[in-house]
Formats: C-alpha cells, sequence, structure tokens
C-alpha cells in the first residue's frame, strides 16, 4: 500500500500538467468549427496512452467524433477492467462572466478553473495518473476508453461499441463522470436521468411585417413560441407533459440553505415543481428552454417576426424509454400550437436513463478502497445528469458490474460559469481508483 501511494505521488505533478494541457483545448463537440480541437484532445489522450505502455492504442471512430480505445493486458486470472471518460466539453456561455478565461487553466484556492476541468478531463487524466502509478502493469486488464461526443448524446456510440464489442469487454466498467457528496466524502451514483432534446419552430407569417400596420389581429412567430414553451409547466413549475414516467425517493431532505447557495439561486428565487429535492433532482423529469433563435435586443425592429425556434432540452426519471419520452414531447408541443402556428418538432440527442443496484463483491472491495483514500464512508446517492454511455454499456455486456464514480463535487459548476475541480479530492479519487484496481486482483 506505501509503495503504491508513493508510485501515485509521483506521477501526480506530470499527471497534473498534462490535465492542464488538455483543459487548454476547446474541444467542444457541439460546435462543428471545434472539431479539429476535439481531435487534438483525442491525439493527445492517445499519446499519454502509450507513454503509460499500453499494448494497444487506437482512436477510432463511427462517423461522429473521435474516441480513444487503449488496452493493458490482464495477467493470468486478473479480470479486465474498462475505465471511462469523455475528453469533450460544454461550450462555455458568456466568456466575459468567468473569473478566467475558460480555456486558460487557473488555481484558486485549492480549486483549478476551467471547461472541462472537471467535466470530465479530470476523469481522463485519473485513469491515466492510476496507470502511470503502476508503471503501465496494472495488476488487473484495463480497457481505457475516452469518448469524443458525449457532451452531445453520444450519437455514435451504439455504432462504436457494435464495431468494438469484443475490444471493450471487461468484467467491471469503472465510469468517471459523476460527482462525490463533497470534496473528502465519496459517493457511488446509483441513478440517473436519461435525456432527450429537441428544436421547435413555430411559423406564423410568410415574411416579416410592420407591427404598428397589422399587430392586433396578426400574431407573432416569437410570443407564439413564448406561449407554447410556457405550456411545458404548469404554475407552480411542475413539468405538464403528460405520458412521462415519475419515480419516488426515500432520500432526505438536503439542506435547502446550501442546496440554495449551491445553485445560486437569487434571493427571491423559488424551487420549482413538487416532492422532496431529491426526488425531483433525481426520479421526475425536468425541462428546459436551453437555447432560442430569434433577434438579439439590440437588433430588434418593430416588426412581425414570421419564424421563431428553440432547443428544448428534458430529462428523464429512470423507468422512463427515450422514445416514449421523445413522442410524448413531441406530441404535447404539436398540440398545443399557439394560434393555429405551424409547429415542427425535429428529434435532436437522446439518452436512456439508469438505476443500479450497489452490491456484490465489487462493490465491497470499491468500498473499501474508496473509504481508505477518502477517509470517509461512502455514500450512494443519484443524480440528475444524464451519461447514455452507462444504459449502453449495461445493454452490451450485461454481465459486467458498473461503478459509477466521479471526480467533481457540488462546486464544481458543471456546464456552468467557472466550472472547477477541487485539487486534493482528485487526488483522492485517483488513489481510490489505484486501491481499486490493487483490490481486483487475484
Amino acid at each position: 500500500m506505501d509503495d503504491l501511494r508513493t508510485a501515485l505521488a509521483d506521477v501526480l505533478p506530470a499527471a497534473r500538467a498534462d490535465l492542464e494541457r488538455l483543459v487548454e483545448v476547446a474541444s467542444i463537440s457541439a460546435h462543428p468549427d471545434r472539431a479539429a480541437d476535439v481531435r487534438i484532445a483525442a491525439e493527445l489522450v492517445a499519446g499519454h496512452a502509450r507513454d503509460a505502455g499500453a499494448a494497444e492504442v487506437e482512436v477510432v471512430t463511427a462517423g461522429g467524433q473521435p474516441a480513444v480505445i487503449a488496452s493493458w493486458p490482464a495477467p493470468p486470472g486478473a479480470p479486465t477492467v474498462l475505465l471511462y471518460a469523455h475528453l469533450d466539453v460544454q461550450p462555455t456561455g458568456p466568456e466575459d462572466q468567468w473569473s478566467s478565461p475558460p480555456f486558460t487553466p487557473t488555481e484558486r484556492d485549492g480549486r483549478l478553473y476551467g471547461r472541462g476541468a472537471a467535466d470530465d478531463k479530470a476523469g481522463v487524466l485519473m485513469h491515466l495518473a492510476v496507470l502511470r502509478a503502476y508503471g503501465g502493469t496494472p495488476p488487473v486488464g484495463v480497457v481505457l476508453f475516452v469518448e469524443g461526443e458525449e457532451e452531445i448524446g453520444s450519437p455514435t456510440l451504439t455504432a462504436l461499441l457494435a464495431e468494438h464489442r469484443e475490444r471493450l469487454r471487461a468484467d467491471v466498467i469503472v465510469i468517471a463522470d459523476s460527482a462525490n457528496a463533497a470534496v473528502d466524502v465519496p459517493a457511488f451514483t446509483t441513478s440517473l436521468r436519461g435525456l432527450v432534446d429537441v428544436l421547435v419552430d413555430v411559423r406564423l407569417l410568410e415574411r416579416p411585417v410592420h407591427s404598428g400596420m397589422f399587430g392586433g389581429p396578426v400574431g407573432d412567430a416569437l410570443t407564439g413560441l413564448c406561449r407554447l414553451l410556457g405550456t411545458l409547466h404548469d404554475a407552480d413549475g411542475e413539468v405538464a407533459v403528460p405520458g412521462l414516467h415519475v419515480g419516488t425517493s426515500d432520500a432526505p431532505e438536503p439542506d435547502l440553505a446550501v442546496f440554495r447557495a449551491e445553485v445560486g439561486l437569487v434571493g427571491s428565487g423559488e424551487l420549482i415543481g413538487s416532492g422532496s429535492v431529491p426526488e425531483r433532482l433525481w426520479h421526475k423529469p425536468a425541462v428546459s428552454v436551453i437555447g432560442l433563435d430569434a433577434p438579439s435586443t439590440a437588433d430588434a425592429s418593430n416588426v412581425l417576426l414570421p419564424h421563431a425556434r428553440a432547443k428544448v432540452s428534458l430529462r428523464l426519471a429512470p423507468g422512463d424509454d427515450s422514445g416514449s419520452a421523445l413522442k410524448a414531447l413531441t406530441r404535447h408541443l404539436e398540440d398545443h400550437a399557439p394560434w393555429g402556428a405551424e409547429v415542427t418538432v425535429t428529434a435532436g440527442a437522446a439518452g436512456e436513463p439508469y438505476a443500479l443496484r450497489a452490491e456484490g463483491e465489487v462493490y465491497d472491495l470499491a468500498r473499501a478502497a474508496f473509504t481508505e483514500a477518502y477517509g470517509n464512508d461512502v455514500v450512494e446517492a443519484g443524480i440528475g445528469g444524464s451519461i447514455p454511455f452507462i444504459a449502453e454499456f449495461a445493454r452490451t455486456f450485461p454481465g459486467a458490474t458498473v461503478l459509477v464514480t466521479g471526480v467533481g463535487d457540488p462546486a464544481s459548476r458543471w456546464h456552468g460559469i467557472d466550472e472547477s475541480l477541487d485539487l486534493g479530492m482528485w487526488e483522492r479519487a485517483c488513489l481510490a481508483e489505484a486501491l481499486l484496481l490493487q483490490r481486483l486482483a487475484p
């Protein structure tokens, strides 16, 4: 154990430097003009895997963004563990709102700030640091799978799995793309929501017309779109789309003052929906408007707009199905077309929800490893986010044990302004994974 801790401590400074270099790459999978950056990030990861002693490394695609598959063969009698993370990131949002440039990794008060620092490039370098600590000869077989399109719903993952099924086959799958309860309290994620998103187009006129000459008897598409989007919730903020699955949870309520502070709710802001906070976060659907195509206020003129479009994101409770949820959302939007407007709904990304039971020998070994590394017992929790990879892999390899861990914490601000990684927690996460591989060895 002491030798392993020493070896890990020796490699962490270089892994930290490599993490910062990876954060500098603007690998935004949602932006076509960043495709070259996603490829650069994949090649960097592939190079690190070769340096970590991988027997085989390949950057692969299935018509989408690149992924990296690297392998370290299993010693005789040892299981094979698949280590997953993703190298693509979300768009930054308004860069002038960041405390430091989003692709300039910056340390402040023990946290590393930058887009992707927590979600999920820290997961990538955690896996690589562990493999380096073992000198490229881990005590179990390892397959490293680093995806390049998780943030857009993993659209070609099914094809990748079909093409590389045997190379990716494993006895244990470790997903490093979730969150801990606190920087010193490790968590195993036992449920995740699914996701579907759509573009909804509203057309009410053939062309723009003067708002003074025709406003009154004639509506405009943007106002119609706003009315349509308003039907997605009732007055209390409950999702009003019929046909979606709703679950329950017996998890305790969080401290609401702490919760409000973590999300940055304004002083007069109210929580929406009904049920406990864990139910609303983990076991009920949630719908959000995440984008709008309309003139900016600076470009606005006195015309009735003929066309407007929005992107709607729907999170699905475990137990739901993305196909049926997409039909329910589409039907709702079409049925609530305002003022006879033409409403067109175009499907986008989709990912299945997932729930698992944290039981069995692998989980027993994992609890021991994580408790030792963090100095606190592991907690089990749901998460409101979506990782389409998990349900896909569980279907492909039904006999594998899936363990969902993470390198984020409640202050990490995934997908938001000033995303960050607690560096002390990252080091504990690296140790936990190294100890887990050691315990999984025969």
